[in-house]
C-alpha cells in the first residue's frame, strides 16, 4: 500500500476517501438519504486527492527521484489529472495500447505521463528497458489510483441510479471451504435479485486487508478482538466443533470410550495449516480453559474437502466444523464419537469498509448476507 511509506506524523493525517467524523453523521440525518449520497461523492473527490497526495509522500520517502521540478500544491481537482491515463498505460501494457483506448495521440499519452511525473518528482516508468517497466514507486502509486479511481467510479454509479438501485462492482472476500459452501449460494440469490451488481470474489484462506486490498464486504472465520476503526463487523455466531468418524471405523476399533484416554489412543486425521504445522485439538473439561492437544497423527492434509474425505474413508478421527460436515452427520456417513469434547470453536463476523457502507450495492449486500448467514450448530 502506498501509505506504507508515510512519515508515522503524516500518516494519522490521511482520511480513507468516504470516511466521515462524528460530527459529519449529524449533517448526514439532516440531509436524508439522498442528501448524504451528495455529500459522499464529494468526500470521494476530496478523499481521493488526499489519498493521491498520501501516494506522492510514501513514493518520494520510498524512492531516490530524479531532481524533477516541483510543483506548488493544487487544487485536488487539478491532482487527479493525468491519473487516468496513467493508470490506462499500465492496464494496457504499452503507450501506443493506451492511447488506442483513450483515443489519443502515442505523443499526448507520453505527455500526459510526464506531466505526472514531473508533478510527483519521481518517475513512475523505467525507461532503460524495451519493455513498459513501473519503477517501485510507480508500483506503489498505482496501487493507489487504482484504489481512488474505483471509489470514484462506485460514487459515480451512486448518484446516476435511479431510486439508489444498487448496480457496479462489488469485490467481495471469502474464506476459501466455508464461502465456497455457505456464502456463494447466497450470493448467487443476492444477484438475481439485483442483476446491476457486478460481484469480484477472492476465495482465499490468506490473510486480506480489507483497506490495502480495496475489499467492500468480507466474511472471516476467527479475526481480532477488536477491529480497527475502518472496519464495520457483525458478529454473526461461533462454529461448534465435534470429533468424528466413519462407521467403518468405528466398527473397526470398536467402541469409543467418551474420557481423556481416548484422544491419544485414536488414529487422528489433522488439518495442516498453511504454516506447515497441524491444527491441534481444542479440548475443554469442565469450567477449565481450553488446552491445544497435539496427538500423533495418521494424516495431515491442507485441503478441508480432502481432510472430510479421509475420515469418511475410515483412516481415522477428526475434529471438524459442524458446518463443514452437517450433511454427513444427518447421512450417517459420519458419526460423532467423544460427545462430552464437543467446544465452541472459531468466531463468524461480517466485515465491511465503513466508508462505503453509504453505497446501495454494499448496503443490499449486508443486509442480504447478515439476514441468511449463520454458522450451523448441531446439537
Amino acid at each position: 500500500m502506498a501509505l506504507d511509506g508515510l512519515h508515522p506524523q503524516r500518516r494519522g493525517q490521511v482520511r480513507l476517501a468516504g470516511a466521515r467524523t462524528s460530527d459529519e453523521d449529524d449533517i448526514v440525518r439532516g440531509l436524508g438519504k439522498g442528501g448524504a449520497v451528495q455529500l459522499a461523492h464529494q468526500r470521494f473527490i476530496d478523499g481521493a486527492a488526499a489519498e493521491l497526495e498520501a501516494g506522492q509522500v510514501a513514493v518520494r520517502l520510498d524512492t531516490i527521484a530524479d531532481p524533477l521540478k516541483k510543483t506548488p500544491p493544487m487544487h485536488p481537482s487539478e491532482r487527479l489529472k493525468g491519473i487516468d491515463v496513467f493508470v490506462t498505460v499500465v492496464d494496457a501494457g504499452n503507450f501506443t495500447a493506451a492511447a488506442d483506448r483513450l483515443n489519443l495521440t502515442n505523443s499526448a499519452v507520453g505527455k500526459s505521463v510526464a506531466r505526472l511525473e514531473a508533478r510527483l518528482g519521481v518517475r513512475l516508468f523505467e525507461r532503460s528497458t524495451p519493455r513498459l517497466a513501473l519503477t517501485d514507486a510507480g508500483q506503489a502509486f498505482y496501487r493507489t489510483c487504482q484504489r481512488v479511481l474505483g471509489e470514484l467510479e462506485e460514487a459515480e454509479h451512486v448518484l446516476k441510479a435511479e431510486d439508489l438501485v444498487p448496480v457496479g462492482k462489488l469485490r467481495i472476500d471469502l474464506p476459501a471451504t466455508y464461502g465456497r459452501m455457505h456464502v456463494m449460494p447466497l450470493l448467487f440469490e443476492f444477484m438475481k435479485l439485483h442483476p446491476g451488481v457486478q460481484p469480484q470474489v477472492s476465495l482465499t484462506d490468506r490473510f486480506v486487508d480489507l483497506v490495502e486490498d480495496g475489499i467492500d464486504v468480507a466474511v472471516r472465520i476467527g479475526g481480532a478482538d477488536a477491529w480497527p476503526a475502518p472496519i464495520g463487523h457483525r458478529f454473526l455466531g461461533r462454529e461448534r466443533r465435534v470429533f468424528c468418524c466413519s462407521p467403518g471405523y468405528l466398527e473397526r476399533v470398536g467402541p469409543i470410550a467418551d474420557d481423556v484416554a481416548s484422544l491419544d489412543q485414536l488414529d487422528s486425521v489433522l488439518y495442516r495449516r498453511t504454516n506447515g504445522t497441524p491444527s491441534p485439538w481444542l479440548i475443554q473439561r469442565g469450567e477449565a480453559p481450553v488446552e491445544h492437544h497435539h496427538p500423533a497423527a495418521r494424516l495431515e492434509v491442507g485441503s478441508a474437502e480432502s481432510w472430510v474425505e479421509a475420515v469418511l474413508q475410515g483412516f481415522g478421527v477428526a475434529q471438524l466444523a459442524t458446518w463443514l460436515i452437517e450433511d454427513k452427520l444427518h447421512s450417517g456417513e459420519l458419526v460423532e464419537v467423544l460427545p462430552s469434547f464437543a467446544i465452541d470453536g472459531l468466531p463468524l463476523y461480517l466485515l465491511w469498509q465503513r466508508s462505503r457502507q453509504l453505497l446501495p450495492k454494499v448496503d443490499a449486500l449486508l443486509n442480504h448476507l447478515s439476514t441468511r448467514l449463520r454458522v450451523t450448530n448441531l446439537e
